[in-house]
């Protein structure tokens, strides 16, 4: 087996901004509405992953300004979705539960989700092979993805079972604000 399977699983599996909105997404909409984040994921992640194997990695790498303007950016991202989600602890019928993300802002998010970014960095310097560049993106891709399907799959039906647990108000704050301190503690990541 590809070395390169295990580095990614574990990367992508560990706790981080994917896990963590994937975990509260399936706690708070359920699983059936949180399909369209794991699908967006999945996909950014590969997209992310392939950027990486073509160069775009290297250029950041290369650029202190634009990798300096992208961790700002990165980071107040992740601190705005952890306010947004620690403000959403109210249930019921009157709550304001929001949405979960739409396909198209799951792979946005992967634009400056910085875990996502260090895995693909890594693995594109210490796992490439001798495949043409092309060939080698698409190598990256469809592990990326392919693996991360199934990490989305789990920490989404695993918020999914966490919802029964979240039977009173003072529950579902308490984990909705846990969530959101991970989400804000996990934007430091940015700058590491």
């Amino acid at each position: 087996m590809d070395p390169l399977y295990l580095f990614v699983f574990a990367g992508l599996f560990t706790p981080g901004p994917n896990v963590i909105l994937l975990t509260a997404s399936g706690a708070r909409f359920g699983f059936r509405a949180t399909i369209p984040h794991i699908l967006g994921v999945a996909f950014g992640v590969g997209l992310v992953a392939a950027a990486t194997a073509a160069g775009i990695g290297a250029l950041l790498l290369a650029s202190p300004a634009l990798g300096g303007a992208l961790q700002i950016g990165a980071a107040a991202w992740i601190l705005w979705m952890a306010w947004t989600l620690a403000r959403q602890g109210r249930m019921g019928p009157e709550a304001d539960r929001g949405r979960p993300f739409s396909f198209a802002e799951a792979i946005a998010f992967q634009a400056v989700n910085p875990k996502v970014w260090a895995v693909a960095l890594a693995a594109a310097g210490g796992y490439a092979s001798d495949l043409p560049i092309h060939s080698e993106a698409l190598r990256l891709a469809t592990t990326f993805s392919g693996l991360n399907l199934f990490v989305c799959l789990f920490w989404t039906w695993a918020g999914t079972l966490l919802s029964a647990l979240l039977t009173s108000e003072a529950r579902w704050r308490m984990f909705s604000l846990t969530m959101a301190a991970l989400l804000a503690v996990s934007s430091a990541m940015v700058f590491l």
